[in-house]
């Protein structure tokens, strides 16, 4: 897949000397769904409002679709649309009036069929004539994807797209992502949703103190990065490691024995456990294998950083 957005060292120092980016290069590949991981204050929306156009960067470039962000602004803005965390709509204003307006400060001819299919496909058909007033928070977020579907872009930018949403409706917003990316638009969302990215995405990037630490392919990260548990239960619980097994990376549990072991290497270790297991005199009643999630891996890279990640930050 070719490129459609291409940022090169860029760089965001703010008035007071807060360095929001560091020289971030990232490539965003055409119709894909990457997720930008990172706790509160890592530079994800300062990273998109540049990349977007909204914010000057101090340094480095940004183009879309090899249109230059800065000196070629209008081209590259007309290839973009963006949901923002915060749900800013005129109250009084009916859904499709809100839809059209977006559409004609891009310059574009009114469309109300493309519109329709818009309305249609976020679940907001039945609604075009409702103000926003009398919507739910997840319909108002929902007119916030229309708003900037309506000039038809290539690449859509999803700023923390569940924030504040129930565990329902955001699973319904997974569907529609999905459903756009078959449409052929490139999704590009920040959230500090795990579950989210794992779920969605193609790739992940993870950024901390205004620096891409990696992006890479969810699955191939998981498989790279991600370490298996065994759990060995037992029948008998054990206060101590038998020094017959101390060779091992072995945890004590209440019920038995856990055993963490590298997925990326030949030889696993666990045959040589299981035959030591018994000639230590343990006897195993059962066995349970889990693979670390994205959450863990994402908790490892920031933390490496020296970035204190609370749980809040990883819902």
């Amino acid at each position: 897949m070719t490129n459609i957005v291409e940022v090169r060292r860029l760089t965001k120092t703010f008035d007071g000397g807060l360095k929001a980016l560091k020289s971030v290069d990232l490539d965003i590949k055409s119709g894909e769904i990457i997720a930008l991981l990172g706790p509160n204050g890592a530079g994800k929306t300062t990273l998109i409002s540049t990349i977007c156009g909204i914010t000057r960067a101090t340094g480095g470039t940004v183009t879309i679709d090899g249109h230059d962000n800065v000196t070629a602004y209008r081209a590259a803005r007309n290839l973009v649309g963006l949901v923002p965390q915060e749900i800013n709509l005129e109250p009084f204003e009916k859904v499709i009036n809100t839809v059209r307006f977006s559409r004609g400060l891009f310059g574009k001819a009114p469309n109300d069929a493309y519109l329709e299919k818009v309305l249609k496909s976020l679940s907001l058909w039945d609604k075009k004539d409702a103000k926003i007033m009398t919507l739910s928070g997840g319909m108002k977020r929902r007119v916030l994807i229309a708003k900037a579907l309506a000039h038809e872009p290539r690449v859509l930018f999803l700023d923390e797209p569940t924030a504040g949403v129930d565990v329902e409706l955001r699973k319904d917003m997974w569907q529609v992502v999905a459903q756009l990316k078959k449409d052929g638009v490139t999704i590009i969302l920040t959230t500090h949703y795990i579950e989210e990215a794992e779920a969605i995405a193609d790739r992940v990037g993870v950024i901390a103190k205004g620096e891409i630490l990696l992006v890479e392919n969810k699955t191939d990260l998981m498989t790279r990065m991600g370490q298996k548990t065994l759990k060995v239960e037992l029948a008998a619980p054990v206060k101590t490691i038998p020094k017959a097994l101390s060779k091992y990376d072995l945890t004590i549990e209440s019920d038995g024995l856990l055993y963490a072991y590298d997925t990326a290497t030949d030889r696993t270790g666990i045959t040589g456990l299981l035959a030591d297991l018994q000639k230590a005199g343990l006897k195993m009643t059962d066995l349970q294998t889990r693979q670390s999630s994205l959450e863990e891996i994402f908790v490892s890279l920031v933390s490496d950083k020296g970035v204190a990640v609370d749980k809040a930050d990883v819902a």
